[in-house]
């Protein structure tokens, strides 16, 4: 028989207070068993029309503030992000049969916070925030190539590539954070935190 925590849900949820402390466990426990990035998330905007859009990107840092990515600011997504600041993230760990959905609004991190990430990144990394103007229409990929000379041949030292003004990152600054578990015949179990001023409130779900 299964332990149960005091909500009468499995023990893999816990007694936790504040939900990023559980997220923290159910991503330690994701790093062990998903054989590629358990740090991906489908990010969810809406753009200026009204239509929701939806793409996976990376988490790159998370603590009790929110959870942080990052991208190009004149990309689709960052753009929508600026048009409307109320975002959601989802994590779905197959291996686990657990997903993770998170609801907020997003601002930007320092410049510091985005300057230490872009310096951790590869050389190559660093050069292809400047040279993709993602999500614009290119003829073909040689236009992407040669694009990618160019900023090559100005930043030829691997060491001193500055981050461009429209890369950086966004943090989720999280209200609601559901947690959900795989059950037998559907039954699903389901755990949502939800702020409460300073506080975290704490429901079940029905399946």
């Amino acid at each position: 028989m299964n332990e149960k925590n005091s909500l009468g849900l499995n023990k893999c949820f816990g007694e936790l207070s504040e939900p990023t402390e559980l997220f923290t466990e159910w991503f330690n426990e994701a790093k062990k068993t998903e054989i590629n990035d358990p740090n991906a998330l489908a990010l969810g905007t809406i753009d200026k029309s009204g239509y929701p859009n939806v793409r996976m990107v990376l988490l790159k840092d998370f603590n009790k503030s929110g959870f942080v990515f990052y991208t190009n600011f004149n990309s689709n997504k960052g753009k929508s992000i600026n048009e409307n600041p109320k975002i959601s993230m989802c994590f779905h760990w197959k291996s686990l049969l657990r997903q993770i959905r998170i609801v907020g609004t997003a601002e930007k991190v320092t410049d510091q916070e985005a300057d230490n990430y872009y310096n951790s990144r590869s050389y190559g990394s660093r050069i292809g925030a400047w040279a993709s103007n993602q999500s614009s229409i290119i003829k073909n990929r040689e236009e992407l190539k040669k694009s990618i000379n160019k900023f090559k041949d100005i930043y030829k030292d691997e060491n001193n590539v500055p981050r461009p003004e429209h890369w950086s990152g966004w943090r989720l600054k999280h209200q609601e954070v559901e947690f959900w578990l795989d059950g037998e015949s559907r039954i699903h179990e389901r755990l949502k935190y939800i702020k409460d001023n300073d506080s975290w409130k704490k429901i079940l779900l029905s399946p």
